[in-house]
């Protein structure tokens, strides 16, 4: 008696499934922020101590990154995304019992580390599923997380208007992701195989170089830094700068987001026509001007559209690097993700504070003099996404 396998994976299916977990993870994180104030209350933190702690959140994050990228290639994407994002779910309620800044702290730490491994494992299983496909799909992953965001955004207000409990709300958040990430896990593509064959095909094996890996990080350090940036200093620049109200003030990260989700949505195509090279480099270089535009225009529409074009040069840029990174070795794709996603995520939390830094000497639009040279130092170093051999 023959024993059944189970029917492959299709692809589109796959698609689908990675589409989901990104959305996934992008609404856990939406829930979690749009709840900060209500649980800085309730802990009876200070705006210091929750900085700190925020800062914990990150750099646990970082830990998470580094240790599930080895995990994901040896147990298998599939597998690692799933208990990835249970454990996440399990986490993302802890916020919700913290009673004082300790416990809070370690709530954050363990939502941190879980997130910092879904983020690596759904970028390397991203990367098997658009080798599947003839045509580049990850940059619609990363809009999938944006659109996550936005959808947390508009559900965290309606909870919170109607007075549902923090805790209640986290753990309904919570139960979400477990039961979608035990759902979808049939529906991952399986690198092992891929690898597999990979080594067999090879009599020696190369080994990837540092330095190739190591510059697509600082690309993503840039361009995360860049992001960064704009999340948190973007309307305080409209609102100071230009002497707006804080309603138009806040249209300055609004036209921002927009303008990214929608550029990544319309990046697949434009790398599929152009290629990879393509996208970092004029897309850094459009981000340039588009901050240069926002930082120097005495009007407020007129800076309002040099945010937009800021966000729509970084769409691309980052989840190109992130499939270079994952191609360069596939038997180590979740090893070589996670140094690269490591590097740029510390950018993405240096960023706001660098630039804090600086508007303490200057203001603030010469200090986003420092993204803006980020973004043309990734103009030229946009050949890194070249494949190698």
């Amino acid at each position: 008696m023959t024993e059944l396998s189970p029917p492959p994976v299709l692809p589109r299916a796959a698609r689908v499934a990675t589409w989901t977990v990104f959305a996934l993870c992008g609404f856990a994180v939406g829930m979690w922020v749009v709840h900060i104030p209500v649980i800085e209350r309730a802990t009876g933190v200070s705006h210091t101590a929750l900085g700190a702690l925020l800062l914990v959140l990150g750099g646990s994050a970082l830990v998470g990154m580094q240790v599930t990228g080895p995990l994901a290639d040896r147990f298998g994407h599939p597998r690692v995304v799933s208990v990835a994002g249970v454990l996440v779910g399990v986490a993302v309620v802890l916020p919700g019992f913290a009673a004082n800044w300790w416990t809070l702290g370690l709530a954050l730490a363990a939502f941190g580390f879980f997130n910092g491994s879904l983020d690596v494992a759904m970028n390397a299983h991203a990367v098997v599923v658009e080798r599947a496909y003839p045509r580049p799909i990850m940059a619609a992953f990363h809009a999938m997380w944006s659109i996550g965001g936005a959808i947390a955004a508009v559900v965290g207000a309606a909870v919170l208007g109607a007075g549902v409990p923090a805790l209640v709300s986290l753990g309904g958040t919570g139960v979400l992701c477990i039961v979608v990430s035990l759902v979808v896990r049939r529906y991952l593509l399986d690198s092992s195989e891929e690898a597999a064959e990979e080594t067999a095909e090879e009599a020696e094996p190369t080994r990837t170089p540092a330095r190739v890996v190591w510059l697509l990080g600082l690309l993503a350090f840039a361009l995360m830094l860049s992001e960064g940036v704009a999340n948190d200093w973007a309307a305080l620049y409209l609102r100071d700068g230009l002497g707006t109200s804080e309603s138009t003030a806040a249209l300055a990260y609004g036209s921002f987001a927009v303008a990214m989700t929608v550029g990544r949505f319309a990046t697949d195509r434009v790398a599929a026509l152009a290629g990879p090279v393509a996208v970092v480099r004029y897309g850094s270089g459009l981000a340039a001007l588009g901050l240069a535009i926002a930082s120097l225009a005495p009007w407020v529409p007129l800076s309002l559209c040099g945010w937009a074009l800021f966000g729509l040069g970084l769409s691309g840029g980052v989840p190109q690097l992130f499939t270079a990174a994952g191609n360069l070795d596939k038997r180590a794709s979740g090893a070589l993700m996670a140094r690269v996603v490591g590097v740029g995520y510390v950018g993405l939390l240096a960023g706001p504070a660098i630039i804090g830094g600086l508007a303490h000497w200057v203001p603030l639009n010469v200090a986003f003099l420092l993204p803006l040279a980020l973004c043309v130092v990734a103009v030229v170093f946009a050949p890194a996404m070249k494949p190698r051999g």
